[in-house]
């Protein structure tokens, strides 16, 4: 599969409007107290697309920012993955 974007609201955006099938998406994101400080959500958790993504939850939204994706993935296939900085 073919994506213009490359950043992860602009994909999930993509995939929304063009395919028309967010609950095949998984999205992977830094929590602080997760396994490993990465959560791990299905796509048809997702409310909203918006200068935060939002999630369904109990009892309140989530609210994530983009730039604590780390990784997504379509259909099984890694589109978009964040580039891990080594600190020196």
């Amino acid at each position: 599969m073919n994506f213009k974007s490359k950043f992860p609201r602009e994909l999930l955006n993509e995939i929304k409007w063009r395919l028309y099938d967010l609950s095949n998406c998984v999205i992977y994101f830094t929590s602080r107290g997760s396994p490993n400080d990465v959560a791990i959500v299905k796509g048809d958790q997702i409310i909203k697309i918006d200068n935060f993504l939002v999630l369904e939850g109990t009892p309140f939204e989530t609210y994530i920012p983009y730039h604590r994706i780390v990784k997504i993935e379509y259909c099984g296939e890694t589109i978009f993955e964040k580039a891990k900085h080594e600190l020196k």
